[in-house]
């Protein structure tokens, strides 16, 4: 399949849109899934932060791999969950090539918990962005977004959401535009991202710890393609976060060998806050 330019293509959608994976990548039954991400929270520790996260990057994969690590950074955001009213979600797109950054033109985003309502006046001012167009494929399927909506669900009192898929897009354009919503009031920056993949335990655990390096020095230049998926989302994070001059704090790094799977071809995960 060739790769689409996002500009030439809108597709319609219903006002909401179905979860895609779940009773894949984390329990489908509404119970199961509170009880899970519940669990998981319960089980991470809360970090001393003395203002509420601006930014966060967490991994996506299924959550007997990773949610024990986004967890960590989820946790964080109890405290100021009423000072948070919007979230801004960038994650790469793994099914559908595109060329730019996808918005949604859904209403609202559906998991078992319920429904999330997007946040249109938002989506419309990104979309006036050169590189931002609805492309509602890019969505429907798409895994990093939708895997940290439980967790947002649980953690925040009441917000509006504005998911983002990143296609082929440059480091120069995310940060962009982060910049351009840097401001709005109540904003909170997710990157959903998972770092290596299929690497053996200790050579993964090489990469990871350089990735780490990398975003704690908030230098997007030493992290290469195969050490993040949602590279450019992290890249972009970093740009802004160093304009702004904010700090960054490694939550936890681990991989699927620590987790839930074997130590022969392993994918990385971290979590990080900015502040």
């Amino acid at each position: 399949m060739g790769v689409k330019t996002a500009m030439t293509i809108l597709n319609s959608t219903p006002a909401h849109r179905p979860p895609a994976v779940a009773g894949m990548f984390y329990p489908g039954p509404a119970s199961e899934l509170e009880r899970s991400v519940e669990l998981y929270l319960q089980q991470a520790p809360v970090e001393p932060l003395s203002k509420r996260p601006k930014a966060m990057i967490v991994p996506h994969a299924g959550y007997i791999y990773s949610a024990p690590v986004a967890a960590r950074a989820f946790k964080q955001l109890e405290p100021f969950a009423d000072e948070i009213s919007q979230v801004i979600l960038l994650g790469p797109s793994h099914r559908v090539p595109f060329t730019g950054i996808a918005s949604s033109s859904a209403e609202a985003f559906d998991t078992p918990l319920g429904a999330i309502p997007l946040n249109r006046n938002t989506i419309d001012r990104v979309n006036q962005l050169p590189f931002v167009v609805p492309y509602d494929e890019a969505h429907q399927q798409e895994h990093s977004l939708e895997v940290q909506l439980p967790f947002l669900q649980k953690v925040l009192s009441d917000f509006t959401l504005v998911p983002l898929v990143i296609g082929q897009a440059s480091d120069e354009q995310v940060g962009q535009l982060i910049e351009y919503l840097w401001d709005d009031p109540g904003t909170l920056f997710l990157i959903s991202s998972d770092l290596s993949h299929y690497l053996d335990y200790d050579t993964a655990r090489q990469y990871d710890f350089a990735t780490m390096k990398a975003i704690e020095q908030l230098e997007p230049q030493k992290i290469q393609y195969e050490q993040a998926c949602g590279r450019t989302g992290i890249a972009g994070l970093l740009l802004a976060a160093k304009n702004h001059h904010l700090k960054v704090k490694t939550l936890d790094i681990r991989n699927s060998g620590d987790t839930a799977g074997s130590k022969d071809q392993v994918v990385g995960y971290g979590s990080w806050v900015f502040v």
